[in-house]
């Protein structure tokens, strides 16, 4: 089952509490005994359940779970269907950016833009999809024939320098500012980084000092 410390809490607080309806108790227990590896009859001789019962509410806690509406309605069916959710998070992930300006949604900010859908059922779609929107990645493009010959050139610099030489590289600084990038953005996608090209549009400004 693979339990978030959180969601053992909320199951053993479950299992513990005078005011929790019988029913659902017992279906908390079912959830534990199974994520501390019972075997099926250990579990029906302890519930006195049989084995329909142990397939029917694992699943749907694995559903409702996805749908991030266990802890706050248990034995519920979700409040919209298990594909639909998805879509709509990863339309969002995908299509929008945050309105604060911000470069990339996180768990918590995308929670609070749909306002019904918790951060942890995001971070379940996310990994379910690999999408990845923290992180970005750099290519290269060219269309030089000679590209790997040079590219060769350059780190070889780096890995074996003249002897008596230091060898430097130049980024953006006051007079060199990057305007746009040279490529194309690769987007964010399922199990596919946003990604940059390495080469950017440079403006070049002299800088004239003051005596």
């Amino acid at each position: 089952m693979n339990l978030s410390e959180p969601e053992r809490e909320q199951l053993v607080s479950m299992t513990r509490s005078r005011t929790v309806g019988a029913a659902y108790a017992r279906r908390a227990k079912l959830i534990l005994m199974l994520e501390d590896g019972d075997s099926r009859d250990t579990v029906m001789e302890r519930l006195g359940c049989d084995s329909r019962y142990i397939s029917r509410w694992s699943k749907r806690f694995m559903t409702e779970r996805l749908a991030g509406m266990y802890a706050r309605h248990p034995g519920r069916a979700p409040k919209q269907p298990v594909a639909k959710l998805e879509a709509r998070v990863l339309n969002y992930t995908l299509k929008r950016k945050p309105a604060d300006g911000s470069t990339h949604w996180s768990t918590r900010k995308l929670a609070a833009e749909l306002g019904d859908v918790s951060s942890s059922a995001i971070q379940r779609i996310w990994s379910k999809h690999g999408v990845q929107p923290h992180r970005l990645k750099r290519h290269m493009i060219s269309n030089d024939p000679d590209f790997e010959t040079k590219a060769a050139d350059v780190i070889g610099l780096y890995l074996n320098p003249p002897a008596h030489a230091v060898v430097f590289c130049v980024d953006e600084k006051t007079a060199i500012q990057a305007l746009d990038r040279k490529d194309r953005m690769l987007p964010l996608a399922p199990g596919r980084a946003e990604s940059h090209d390495f080469e950017s549009v440079v403006s070049q400004r002299q800088s004239v000092g003051t005596a």
